[in-house]
């Protein structure tokens, strides 16, 4: 095929384009910052699971601590109301019961005490233990909400620079011969379209060319579309060639 060199030249602006809508649709699909999402996501998962757990203990701690207060209270009615009868009972014997009584219920009280304390004493450091997983997961919010606003703005970049280098391509496009245009859209389908030779090197595949492939390009005319012999993209020749 045969096109002027200002059309092949034209030919490298476009495969420059079309490299920048390429790495403006990935970094829109993928931004940088949706793995390390994903991450914090997954991460914050496990720490709500243990939350979880955190917060099962601390209610059954809550629950165990709340059946001592209520022991603690029946045991204080019951004794008071033993020594009401105590001090108006007039019989010796009843007045032993009462008192034997008094004296089991004191002792039911002291190892209930002793049990709540140990039972407050954990629910303190069941408290902390939630307190702590919260703060974790607020921690692990704040960032993924950060991660996501930066991802957001990285979106939006490479909209733009989308958008801005479709509009480039479509007018840079209208200027190439038919002809020309449908054999780079064929090479660039299976890779670089179109690259420059520089210093007898490839610009598309980055190989320097064999002797003998340079004697076929330096015996084409400058208006004959010539093809790189290792990846097949469109050479396009200028004064740096080293021809």
């Amino acid at each position: 095929m045969n096109a002027s060199p200002e059309d092949q030249r034209r030919l490298v602006d476009l495969a420059d384009l079309d490299a920048r809508i390429r790495q403006a649709e990935h970094a829109r699909r993928n931004p940088p910052q949706a793995a390390k999402v994903q991450e914090l996501l997954a991460h914050r998962q496990r720490l709500s699971q243990e939350l979880t757990i955190r917060l099962g203990m601390r209610d059954d701690l809550r629950t165990e601590l709340s059946r001592i207060e209520s022991d603690v209270a029946v045991v204080d009615a019951r004794s008071a109301r033993d020594a009401q009868r105590l001090a108006a009972s007039s019989n010796s014997k009843e007045a032993q019961g009462l008192e034997s009584e008094l004296a089991s219920l004191a002792r039911r009280k002291s190892d209930l005490e002793d049990a709540e304390l140990e039972v407050m004493e954990k629910l303190e450091q069941a408290e902390r233990a939630v307190t702590e997983q919260e703060q974790l997961i607020a921690q692990t919010n704040a960032e993924g909400a950060s991660l996501s606003a930066e991802a957001k703005r990285v979106v939006a970049e490479a909209d733009t620079a989308y958008d801005a280098a479709t509009r480039d391509r479509a007018a840079l496009a209208q200027n190439v011969p038919a002809a020309l245009m449908a054999m780079y859209e064929r090479i660039a389908a299976r890779g670089t379209g179109a690259a420059p030779l520089v210093a007898r090197t490839c610009g598309g595949c980055r190989m320097v060319l064999s002797g003998t492939d340079l004697n076929l390009i330096r015996q084409a005319s400058d208006d004959t579309v010539v093809t790189c012999p290792e990846c097949g993209c469109i050479l396009v020749r200028s004064d740096e060639s080293g021809l």
